[in-house]
């Protein structure tokens, strides 16, 4: 059953659900805006992969008594932990509706665009940190850590959150989105760091150098605001930016309020000291 949904808004959207009887979609805490009075609301540790939404049925897999309810809480474990690390909400907040038609409001935490991704369990997707606002009980939400040398490079690109299964995902992210693919482009393109969204499985993620280590290098580096790294995509498939940084907000925030900590030129002079 297709997930009845309306994305409305324009500088700070919200997502608008119709629950059918039967279905359950479930949120990261915090994104959770309103809803109706037959729609039930449960706060649960676990996500749909960890056990936290799909029950177990009598006599398969994931029953077996003291040893079914073990592992479930192993797993749950696991998935607290594993959301704990990368800086995530522990707590997801489950949604049924009960006698009929129901309907639940989320939204993002930050000005900008939502987007609904639709999976068919061929493909998964992977979001940046915090992107995830809802998805139906049959989409697991999972954490994917780019490890070594990339995700210490990347910065936002570390941690990814990544969604599979069958269903609805709802992201959202600043400012506004732009969807590309890189086969468009030649297979590859760079973009900030900070302006990853979302992107489809296939797509390679990657970060490199800003420029050698020579004269323009070095100007890139310390005047052009992007720091040492940029993130590059190569592959074919779908690609979500967004045009505002959390970082580009953050300094601006700091400008308004008198405590600038970008400095005059940006680049490595910029600071985040609090």
């Amino acid at each position: 059953m297709t997930l009845q949904q309306e994305i409305v808004g324009n500088a700070m959207q919200m997502a608008v659900v119709s629950l059918q009887p039967g279905q359950t979609v479930y949120c990261e805490a915090g994104k959770f805006l309103f809803k109706t009075t037959n729609v039930t609301m449960e706060t649960r540790l676990g996500g749909p992969s960890g056990g936290g939404g799909r029950q177990s049925q009598p006599g398969g897999s994931g029953s077996g008594g003291m040893g079914g309810l073990l592992r479930q809480a192993m797993g749950t474990a696991m998935q607290a932990g594993q959301r704990a690390l990368a800086g995530e909400s522990l707590a997801f907040q489950y949604f049924t509706t009960q006698g009929g038609e129901g309907t639940v409001g989320f939204a993002g935490v930050l000005p900008g665009e939502m987007r609904a991704l639709e999976l068919d369990g061929t493909r998964a997707w992977f979001a940046e940190k915090d992107a995830f606002v809802a998805a139906e009980s049959t989409v697991d939400f999972g954490i994917a850590f780019q490890g070594g040398r990339t995700g210490r490079s990347g910065g936002e690109g570390f941690v990814l959150e990544k969604f599979t299964g069958r269903g609805t995902v709802i992201i959202a992210g600043a400012g506004n989105f732009i969807d590309l693919n890189p086969a468009d482009f030649g297979g590859r393109v760079e973009v900030d760091t900070g302006c990853v969204v979302a992107f489809e499985e296939g797509i390679h993620y990657g970060v490199q150098r800003v420029g050698g280590l020579n004269r323009q290098g070095v100007m890139n580096a310390v005047f052009g605001g992007e720091g040492l790294s940029l993130a590059t995509l190569e592959g074919n498939g779908r690609v979500i930016l967004q045009s505002l940084t959390i970082e580009s907000l953050a300094n601006a925030l700091k400008k308004a309020q008198g405590g600038d900590k970008q400095g005059p030129t940006g680049g490595l002079f910029s600071t985040n000291a609090q």
